[in-house]
C-alpha cells in the first residue's frame, strides 16, 4: 500500500498503486462550461472507481448569490456538508480529476478544499484521459464509494486565500506584478469575448494564461515553472499575488500550478472578471497589457 501525503499533483502511476488505500477518497469535476449537465453524464457513463461526482455549477458555485461573478464561491458550511457527503474527513487522502489538465474543474475542487482546512487534496496529473491512456480501470456505478459522512470540520473558509474586488480595486495603484489573468490572450487583450459582456481586463494585470502551465495535458516540470513565474513577481512574495480569470475556475489551475513551482500561497480573486465587471464603475482596460 503505497504511503499518501498528496498536496499539489500525483501522477497515474502512483494514484493507480494506491488505489486500494481505505484512506484515499476519489472526486471527479468534470465540467463543460457551455454544458452544464455534460460533467453529470459523463460520470454517469464511466469514472474512477469508487469516485464520487464534484459537479461545478451544484456543489463548487452557488448560483444564488448575485454580484460574484459566473461561478460564486458555495457558502463554507454548504460546502462543507456536501465533503461530508462525499464521504470525506480530515483523515483522508483526497485525489481530484477532471478530463485532463485539470483546468475543467479540478483545481477549484481542490481549491475549495484547500480553503475549508483540508490540507492533503492533490489533482490527478493528465486526469482521466492520462488515465485512461494508461489502460486502468474505470466504473459505471457506485459500488464500493465511500459512505456519507457528517459535514466537514471547520471554521469556515481561510481568509487569507480568498481576494474581493474590493481588495483589487484598493491595490489598483501598486506597481505590476501583483494580479495576474488566467485567460488566453485574445480574451485578456479584449479582442474576443464569448462568454461575458464586457471585454478587457482589470488595469494593471498581467497576462499568464493556464496553458502555458501545460505540456502534453500535463503540468510542466516544477523547476520550468519557477523560472518563468518567480520573476513576473518582481521580487514580491508569492503570498501577496492575486490570480483571477473568467470566473474563478482556471484561476485555480494557476494557483495550483504556482503552489506545484514552489510558490505558495497566492490569493484567487473569486469574481474573477464577471465579477469585476458586474459594477460598471470599476475601471477596465484593454489592448496588450503595460
Amino acid at each position: 500500500m503505497s504511503e499518501m501525503g498528496w498536496t499539489t499533483l500525483v501522477d497515474v502511476p502512483t494514484l493507480a498503486a494506491g488505489l486500494d488505500n481505505p484512506r484515499l477518497r476519489l472526486l471527479d469535476a468534470r465540467a463543460v462550461l457551455t454544458d452544464p449537465a455534460a460533467g453529470a453524464a459523463a460520470f454517469a457513463a464511466a469514472h474512477l472507481p469508487r469516485a464520487r461526482h464534484a459537479d461545478l455549477d451544484r456543489d463548487l458555485s452557488d448560483h444564488g448569490v448575485e454580484g460574484e461573478g459566473r461561478h460564486p464561491l458555495p457558502a463554507a458550511a454548504d460546502f462543507a456538508r456536501r465533503v461530508g457527503e462525499w464521504g470525506i474527513a480530515p483523515e483522508h487522502q483526497v485525489v481530484v480529476y477532471d478530463a485532463g489538465d485539470g483546468s475543467m474543474a479540478a483545481a477549484r475542487a481542490w481549491w475549495l478544499l484547500r480553503m475549508l482546512g483540508h490540507t492533503r487534496v492533490a489533482v490527478l496529473d493528465g486526469g482521466l484521459a492520462a488515465w485512461r491512456a494508461a489502460g486502468l480501470p474505470e466504473s459505471s456505478d457506485d459500488a464500493g464509494a465511500p459512505a456519507p459522512l457528517p459535514p466537514y470540520p471547520s471554521p469556515g473558509y481561510d481568509p487569507q486565500r480568498i481576494a474581493t474586488a474590493a481588495d483589487v480595486l484598493q491595490r489598483l495603484d501598486e506597481p505590476t506584478g501583483w494580479l495576474f489573468d488566467a485567460r488566453g490572450a485574445e480574451r485578456f487583450r479584449g479582442e474576443v469575448e464569448p462568454i461575458d459582456p464586457v471585454a478587457g481586463h482589470v488595469p494593471g494585470a498581467v497576462n499568464r494564461p493556464f496553458t502555458m502551465n501545460l505540456r502534453d495535458g500535463r503540468f510542466r516540470p516544477a523547476d520550468e515553472l519557477r523560472a518563468e513565474l518567480e520573476p513576473l513577481l518582481h521580487g514580491r512574495a508569492p503570498g501577496d499575488a492575486v490570480l483571477m480569470c473568467g470566473s474563478g475556475v482556471t484561476a485555480c489551475h494557476l494557483l495550483l500550478a504556482m503552489e506545484h513551482a514552489g510558490l505558495p500561497g497566492a490569493k484567487v480573486f473569486a469574481g474573477s472578471w464577471s465579477g469585476w465587471i458586474a459594477d460598471p464603475a470599476r475601471p477596465v482596460a484593454q489592448g496588450a497589457q503595460a
